[in-house]
């Protein structure tokens, strides 16, 4: 259970009050379908309307004798109706309502977590609004290679959740199956309507075909599809632990007035939500590797799957849930360096427009590789040095037979690499109320 938990409605999806609410509704809902058939008399459908009822300190205690929750339930639920509740659980099998109530609980569950995703939306496209043209270093390989701005890359996590969106809603519908069709499948005992009338009035869409279970490849996509968000949280979470390194630092984690750092070193300003995001991503992976190993059962039922859906399904919507807001602290009040960008724009004397002089010279009319080989030998020097490109270039007789001081001036421009910034932020539709 993630520490300090500050939204409880996910927990409340996973209580059991609501797991047992869950298997009520399905039960009572079965019957009614009955007694529309005429296999229920109508005076014992209206009584066990009024007077189903649970307790759960009551199951709990059937059950320590029993073993079997669903018979715990349905002897507690039978204390309270009397003798129409023989009439309860007719023609179902346990897997009939706790597969069908699973699938309420996961439906709830991602539409909380769809919601998260659109609140992590709407704090990174202010951001990238915000810092639209703030230009900073992009990297790769953590290497310095060329300008972009910090606006775009807010836009490109934007971007990255719209998909992280999709694939929950998908997933949600994935799981949005309910059943009601008896013990291994046939509904031998209670007519496919039932089943028809139980999930409509669920919300829910009947299986077109089960066996004494929903098909565990529908859970395996489920959690998979959290273990991506997930990735994706770990994604940025991991680039703004990077930007807040003391020899970058462009970006840094909120630091409360009496926030500590280090329980040694006073001066520690650390990037810790990110760290945990971090390391709960892991978890959230390994949740989506035991939800594949329960595709596989025996025939047509078994419950190896059962034991482990009940860590995996609460644990990982639980945590995503708290990994999403978390993110939205995180960005929400992310500090931005513009003037540390600049200047680490500036930290490797020119080379970051190495390509553009590159491209240059060929356009003048040299091979692309005795370009290369020019570009390149001035670009070591300042590597291996203090020197500065552009002079080396002014210098460089190969070079500056094709490219005067004009030319360098536009090449040294760092504009052309915010020509295109408008038009991906129309593509992205980052308007003022995107999210």
């Amino acid at each position: 259970m993630v520490p300090r938990y500050t939204r409880p409605e996910m927990g409340a999806i996973w209580s059991e009050e609501n797991k047992f609410a869950n298997w009520l509704k399905v039960e009572i809902l079965a019957c009614e379908a009955l007694q529309r058939r005429g296999e229920i008399p109508a005076a014992d459908l209206k009584r066990i309307q009024k007077r189903a009822a649970f307790s759960v300190e009551r199951i709990n205690e059937i059950e320590a004798e029993v073993d079997h929750d669903v018979i715990a339930f349905l002897t507690n639920v039978a204390e309270n109706v009397g003798p129409s509740a023989r009439y309860i659980h007719k023609g179902l099998t346990s897997s009939d309502v706790i597969d069908t109530a699973l699938a309420i609980q996961m439906v709830q569950a991602a539409d909380l977590l769809i919601q998260g995703v659109k609140e992590v939306r709407k704090v990174a496209a202010a951001k990238a609004r915000k810092y639209k043209y703030t230009p900073m270093i992009g990297r790769s390989h953590g290497i310095h290679a060329e300008p972009l701005t910090f606006g775009l890359k807010m836009a490109l996590m934007y971007d990255e959740f719209g998909r992280a969106l999709t694939r929950l809603e998908q997933a949600r519908e994935i799981v949005r199956v309910g059943q009601l069709s008896g013990a291994v499948g046939t509904h031998a005992h209670l007519d496919p309507a039932v089943e028809t009338y139980v999930c409509r009035k669920l919300k829910l869409k009947p299986a077109t075909l089960s066996t004494q279970v929903l098909q565990r490849d529908r859970h395996a996509e489920f959690v998979t599809a959290l273990a991506l968000v997930a990735a994706s949280v770990e994604r940025w979470a991991q680039e703004f632990r990077h930007l807040q390194r003391t020899e970058v630092r462009e970006t840094e984690e909120g630091f409360g007035s009496k926030q500590k750092g280090s329980s040694a070193m006073p001066h520690k300003r650390n990037p810790i939500i990110g760290e945990r995001l971090c390391g709960m991503a892991r978890l959230i992976r390994g949740y989506a590797l035991t939800a594949m190993e329960n595709v596989a059962l025996w025939h047509e039922r078994d419950i190896s799957h059962s034991s482990a859906e009940r860590v995996i399904l609460p644990d990982a919507t639980i945590a995503l849930d708290y990994m999403l807001a978390k993110l939205v602290q995180l960005v929400k009040n992310l500090r931005v360096f513009p003037d540390r960008m600049q200047a680490n724009l500036e930290l490797t004397r020119g080379l970051i427009y190495s390509q553009q002089v590159l491209l240059a010279l060929t356009e003048k009319g040299m091979s692309r590789e005795a370009a290369y080989a020019a570009v390149q030998r001035n670009a070591m020097k300042v590597w291996e040095g203090d020197q500065d490109f552009r002079a080396l270039l002014e210098n460089d007789s190969e070079v500056a037979r094709h490219l005067d001081e004009k030319a360098l001036d536009q090449l040294f421009d760092p504009a052309r690499h915010f020509r295109h910034i408008d038009r991906t932020f129309r593509q992205l539709k980052l308007a003022r109320n995107a999210g």
